[in-house]
């Protein structure tokens, strides 16, 4: 093992010590009994590693390309976290998705629930739960004393986040759940069962001690503005996507992709009914009893043939797909969060596989015209083979690169990549499906439009015809979201709420693909006659999670002219 691996690999074993939460979503071993301290002390301390790492990979050997390509990997993904650090951002870290709040509660869905073990270290985290909670309000605390604070918005959609879990909505807390499946566990041991339910009670108070504190304490304090601001956005885009984006022009181009998807759009309608608008499309689409499922374990089993169809017939085809990572589970998360589907990696030993997580909202009907393309984005050939094969490939990269270099712009755009890829190789040849692909497009087109536009508050153009002129916020841009992207209002809402608590993130699926297209393409033109589709994605995703400007350097280098 070389230097550079060396000090990576000794950075994933220190950072999940220090952030218990995250080495559960690795499936890094050893830390399943803790919760991560969300303190200023815990932020610091991370802090001070990414420090001490990044001087250490400055002054280590390279021992030839894949110890380079390790080293520009995580000296650009910790020179950006730091920014973030130094610039206050972590006190902003209340928001819907991706927040220590939201992380207290679902690192118990991705805990195994089988052995006695197991449920000792669940009882162990239900028991650190309400001072963890109690640590990531010293955070927030001391953002309100510097004036760093999340928006009043923010602070209103948390509480509710919060009220859900705990049980004061009307329904169970999330954490009686916990208790129920250990009930059905077939383990019998009471003085586990009196642990878990004191936990899972102390862990429900917690959570309604928490609404309290956002609408009492925080909320008066926050600001009314939902907007970043410029300075803000860029830090957070560096850290979406790996790359300085001119965000001017990016806004732009998410106009024009807008009205080139809409044109596509249009077309496919007139084939599902002949003559219909897509509204008229996407009418039939959502009510056609043939094309429904009622039931979410109907729901739940059809996504599962899907995945398993897509493993089944790529593997080989079109990609070498390593046997370790053929199961890919569907699940369905529990109410409380964001309504747009996720993705979870498998440990690194492969015993959690990887898993497609499908919020459900108030539904029980569910149109499958719009879910196909999107479990191909979220399993095969999106984020499960994307995720899977990096952790297969051993010392071929580091345990960094192949655990904790997750890059947005990177996996997402590979994801978006990869649902119209499944159009090129004719699994979209069904109209019903191309449209809900083509819906998944204009929705990331909007992301692009109105993200930017919230955040940097922006004009929209005096020649669209959707408010010419006006300058972007969250009413407008939930209206057109619903209007443009033809997905549901109740999952728009949550989405709009989930850009504005997380600058930059939604631009990175539709600013993601453009950068893997434009790879392909280069090494289309470079290579000739001798281009490999199969090959070139081998080869591209064998180079592990980078930032797009290292992305481009590293395909063009990996395939060079024939």
């Amino acid at each position: 093992m070389t230097k550079i691996y060396e000090i990576a690999d000794a950075y994933v074993d220190e950072l999940a010590a220090l952030d218990p939460n995250v080495a559960t979503a690795w499936g890094v071993a050893g830390h399943d009994d803790k919760l991560t301290d969300y303190s200023p002390d815990g932020f610091a301390a991370t802090a001070a590693l990414d420090r001490r790492t990044l001087s250490d990979i400055a002054h280590a050997p390279i021992a030839g390309e894949r110890d380079r390509i390790a080293r520009d990997v995580i000296t650009e993904r910790l020179g950006v976290r730091l920014d973030a650090y130094d610039s206050g951002e972590y006190y902003r870290s209340l928001r819907t998705i991706g927040s220590p709040l939201g992380g207290l509660r679902s690192v118990f869905d991705q805990m195994p629930r089988v052995t006695e073990p197991d449920w000792e270290n669940i009882a162990s985290r239900l028991r650190l739960l309400p001072d963890a909670l109690a640590k990531y309000r010293e955070t927030l605390e001391a953002g309100r004393a510097a004036g760093k604070m999340s928006s009043q918005r923010l602070a209103r959609e948390c509480a509710k986040q919060a009220e859900t879990w705990s049980g004061a909505a009307g329904g169970p807390s999330f954490f009686s759940g916990i208790v129920d499946s250990y009930a059905a566990s077939g383990l019998a041991s009471d003085a586990m069962r009196g642990d878990i339910e004191r936990g899972a009670d102390a862990a429900a108070q917690a959570y309604a001690a928490m609404r309290g504190y956002l609408l009492d304490t925080y909320l008066p304090a926050a600001p009314e503005r939902d907007a970043s601001g410029r300075e803000r956005y860029e830090i957070a885009s560096r850290a979406s996507n790996g790359a300085t984006l001119d965000l001017d022009e990016t806004y732009a181009w998410g106009w024009e992709e807008l009205y080139r998807v809409e044109g596509e759009l249009a077309a496919t309608a007139a084939k599902i009914k002949p003559g219909a608008s897509v509204l008229e499309a996407r009418e039939l689409l959502e009510t056609d009893p043939a094309r429904t499922l009622d039931g979410v374990d109907a729901f739940r089993g059809w996504l599962q043939e899907v995945h398993d169809g897509a493993l089944d017939e790529l593997d080989g085809a079109h990609f070498a797909i390593d046997p370790r990572i053929k199961r890919v589970e569907v699940m369905i998360p529990p109410a409380g969060g964001a309504l747009a589907p996720y993705y979870s990696g498998p440990s690194e030993d492969f015993a959690r596989p990887g898993r497609t997580w499908w919020p459900i909202g108030t539904r029980t009907r569910f149109p499958m015209w719009r879910e196909v393309t999107t479990a191909y984005h979220e399993g095969v050939p999106g984020h499960h083979l994307q995720v899977g094969a990096v952790k297969c490939l051993g010392q071929e990269l580091s345990r960094y690169q192949r655990t904790a270099a997750f890059i947005s712009g990177h996996g997402e755009g590979w994801a978006l990549y990869a649902e119209r890829l499944m159009g090129e190789l004719g699994y979209l040849e069904n109209p019903d499906y191309y449209l809900g692909m083509l819906s998944a497009q204009a929705m990331r087109c909007v992301r692009v439009i109105i993200d930017i536009g919230m955040h940097l508050e922006k004009q929209i153009p005096q020649s669209e015809r959707f408010h010419p002129g006006e300058t972007w916020n969250h009413d407008l841009a939930l209206a057109f979201a619903v209007e443009r992207s033809l997905w549901p209002a109740e999952i728009m809402a949550s989405e709009v709420v989930r850009y504005l608590g997380w600058p930059s993130q939604a631009i990175s699926y539709k600013v993601g693909e453009r950068a893997w297209t434009a790879a392909r393409e280069s090494a289309k033109q470079r290579l000739g006659a001798a281009f490999d589709l199969k090959e070139f994605h081998t080869t591209a995703l064998n180079l592990g999670p980078m930032g797009f400007a290292q992305l481009d350097r590293e395909i063009a280098a990996a395939t060079p002219a024939a």
